[in-house]
């Protein structure tokens, strides 16, 4: 397993919608593991491929049941079929910089996917999971939180980060 570099806002590719993913080998398992080990580095509760790069339909999200154990799920070409309720939640990104918003999102949802073998996969996630496989979907779709928030708090944290990254420079 290797740590990958997680790309922040504005690198293009974060804009970038991922391609299907059509061949499971061992270089998918691979990728997930990787992914999987730079989710907890970083730390997060899920990666999409394209925030390290890759423009494939892969996420991981964690699904640990206590804090000391990691585990995670691995999803291909992940599809939200149905959802329904909405609610407002505190959001971050690993590749938006300092910056948390609400956002709204369906409460439960319906996914299709597919496991690191190629075998469908179809679940309803309620709550927090669902909000987190709603955010990653949105990356491979080249969307990130921010783009769900109002144009003025945008346009602010888009000043903000301009003063941040130059004061790193």
């Amino acid at each position: 397993m290797a740590l990958k570099k997680i790309l922040t806002f504005p690198a293009t590719v974060l804009r970038q919608k991922a391609k299907k993913i059509i061949i499971f080998d061992e270089a998918l398992r691979q990728l997930a593991a990787d992914m999987g080990e730079t989710m907890y580095d970083a730390p997060g509760v899920g990666l999409a491929a394209n925030q390290i790069g890759v423009l494939r339909q892969i996420v991981v999200v964690d699904v640990s049941k206590e804090e000391k154990e990691k585990e995670f799920i691995t999803l291909i070409n992940p599809v939200i079929s149905a959802g329904e309720g909405c609610v407002s939640g505190e959001e971050g990104c690993l590749s938006v910089l300092e910056y948390e918003a609400q956002v709204k999102r369906f409460q439960k949802i319906h996914v299709t996917a597919h496991d690191l073998d190629g075998k469908p996969l179809a679940f309803d996630a309620e709550d927090r999971f669902a909000r987190i496989i709603q955010h990653e979907v949105d990356h491979l779709q080249g969307k990130l939180f921010i783009d769900r928030i109002s144009a003025l708090k945008r346009s602010l944290y888009k000043k903000k980060l301009k003063k941040l990254l130059k004061g790193r420079k």
